[in-house]
């Protein structure tokens, strides 16, 4: 009775739990549909009127079809034995299960983390600016690293003017001679040069300052609460402003006016004519000239060179910023959102946990119901028919069943039969046979109908 007693409680509760499948199967379908709408929702453009209804009726589709198709596999995959059949249903159902993520769970992550998502492309598009500003401006600064190179080249040319003016240190005669002058207008070049590249920071410091100011903006609508969509335009709006400004610092870099001036000093180098009063003073004259023209060349190809390393470093390329909708900035950012994609999709794939249990436990009743003894599940009606064949058998006499009364019959009183003894089947073996009563003989024409006794073998099991 144990084993009966399991399979029993199996089936009843297969048949308890069924309602609140049912139950449970439509519950997730409209939540999927609920937030298969508002993701869809963001996707169209049109009036008001329109996007409702559109987004009413393909959420509804996706309710239905998410509730017929588990519905399906619900009914049929836990009554399905061959191992070949089965395998075909499971890559039926993983087909379809594929085709609901497609049409309904990437909508409901868009749904459940669509707003997040979005805030994430704006917080990285302005990481992006930010770099970008600083590489400009990194840029814009690296001429004037150049700066004191300059200034000591153009002390240098003015100190050896005055040593030259007070004492002669070059020439060995003191006065302000073709040395001097040549001297000295190396170092009002350089001091020019120098001016042209201090003048450029105060510029190139404002331009920062601008753009600081179009990023904090921009942290601003990051971080702020409320819809994302207006932030969006608001955020786009800044970032064509601080486009502007890094491209002006690009253009501000003071790196190719350096190069340009330094060249100048070594092709456009004029030396004067020696003045010296005596032609020792006048061949001394010259060797200094010469020897100044060397150190200017020396000091235009240090400059060149140096200016070309700043030239060479990569020049910061334009951003475009592009907005993206809910749905679209899910896909890009779906590392990020692993959380809401595993909801979103559990959702609508919850099922395949029922259609496995179901599986199993009809499985599970069906081995049970096989190892039931056949005694144990003969119904009353089959009791019935064997205890008439046994009698008919015996030739004993069948009970007495009690007319029905008419209208007019008076009832009588009810006698109690008395209880009839059967023998067993030993006794009636031994028991001598009664002779024929001639008298209870029945008419050869009397019709016997024969009992079939091999209509039910012993090895059929009952119907199940």
């Amino acid at each position: 009775m144990r084993v009966k007693s399991t399979a029993l409680r199996l089936n009843d509760t297969v048949i308890g739990i069924e309602t609140m499948t049912r139950f449970a199967l439509a519950v997730l379908a409209l939540a999927s549909g609920v937030y298969t709408y508002l993701g869809v929702r963001g996707l169209l453009d049109g009036s008001a009127t329109f996007v409702f209804f559109a987004a009413i009726i393909y959420s509804a589709a996706v309710s239905v079809a998410i509730y017929a198709f588990w519905s399906f596999m619900l009914r049929f995959v836990p009554l399905v034995v061959g191992m070949g059949r089965r395998i075909a249903l499971f890559l039926t159902m993983m087909l379809g299960s594929l085709m609901i993520i497609a049409m309904s769970s990437w909508l409901n992550a868009a749904a459940l983390a669509g707003s997040a998502a979005l805030e994430q492309h704006l917080a990285v598009t302005l990481e992006g600016y930010v770099g970008d500003l600083d590489a400009a401006h990194a840029n814009a600064l690296a001429a004037q690293s150049l700066l004191p190179d300059v200034q000591r080249a153009s002390e240098r040319f003015s100190r050896l003017a005055a040593d030259e003016r007070e004492g002669g240190a070059l020439t060995g005669t003191s006065g302000s001679g073709s040395v001097v002058q040549l001297l000295t207008q190396m170092s009002a070049q350089m001091n020019e040069l120098g001016n042209s590249i201090s003048g450029s920071r105060a510029e190139v410091n404002a331009l920062f300052e601008r753009g600081t100011e179009h990023l904090a903006t921009m942290r601003e609508l990051v971080s702020a609460g409320g819809a994302v969509a207006p932030r969006s335009d608001q955020f786009a709006a800044e970032v064509v402003q601080l486009s502007a400004v890094i491209s002006a610092l690009q253009e501000t870099g003071v790196a190719p006016s350096v190069k340009r001036a330094a060249e100048d000093l070594s092709l456009g180098f004029i030396a004067p004519v020696a003045d010296g009063g005596n032609a020792g003073l006048v061949l001394r004259q010259d060797q200094v000239m010469e020897n100044v023209r060397a150190s200017v060349a020396a000091q235009s190809a240090a400059l060149s060179q140096a200016a070309d390393a700043i030239l060479n470093e990569p020049r910061v390329e334009p951003r475009r910023f592009v907005p993206l909708s809910t749905a679209e900035a899910v896909l890009r950012y779906w590392s990020d959102f692993a959380p809401s994609w595993a909801g979103a999709i559990s959702i609508d794939l919850l099922p395949v946990v029922l259609v496995l249990v179901l599986m199993i436990v009809h499985d599970a009743l069906r081995r049970e119901a096989a190892e039931i003894e056949e005694a144990e599940t003969v119904s009353a009606a089959e009791m019935i028919r064997a205890m008439d064949l046994y009698r008919r058998m015996g030739g004993f006499p069948a009970p007495l069943a009690a007319a029905p009364a008419g209208p007019e019959t008076t009832p009588a009183t009810p006698e109690v039969a008395p209880a009839v003894s059967y023998p067993t089947p030993a006794a009636q073996a031994q028991a001598p046979t009664p002779p024929a009563d001639p008298v209870r003989a029945e008419p050869e024409e009397t019709i016997v109908t024969p009992i079939d006794v091999n209509q039910r073998k012993r090895g059929d099991g009952p119907a199940r």
